[in-house]
């Protein structure tokens, strides 16, 4: 099979599966030897999406507006969110750019 990417060979293989920095464990793929992007199968995507579920992962993303407080721009989190990574109100966390278009915030 041809990778619509890149139009390099896809082998099927084990691959791991990341939800940011979460591995979620090894899955069956089509993983293109160019370009190294994976194709999961429909029975890994059912899998991987178990998985996230059992991990209390799944659904976590939101998408929220940014707003401000005095001179600085706020983003609040999810009390979901707060209670995945056991955040509590009055902590200090570290806030970081980690690329041009992603922040990332150590707790």
């Amino acid at each position: 099979m041809e990778c619509p990417i890149c139009k390099g060979r896809l082998v099927r293989n084990k691959h791991p599966y990341f939800f940011g920095n979460i591995n979620l464990g090894m899955y069956e793929a089509d993983v293109c030897e160019k370009c190294g992007e994976a194709f999961y199968t429909e029975e890994s995507s059912d899998k991987i999406d178990k998985e996230a579920k059992k991990m209390g992962i799944w659904g976590l993303g939101k998408e929220v507006v940014v707003g401000t407080s005095g001179n600085a721009l706020m983003v609040r989190i999810s009390k979901d969110i707060a209670k995945f990574t056991d955040l509590k109100k009055g902590e200090h966390v570290f806030v970081h750019p980690d690329g041009k278009n992603r922040i990332a915030i150590e707790c």
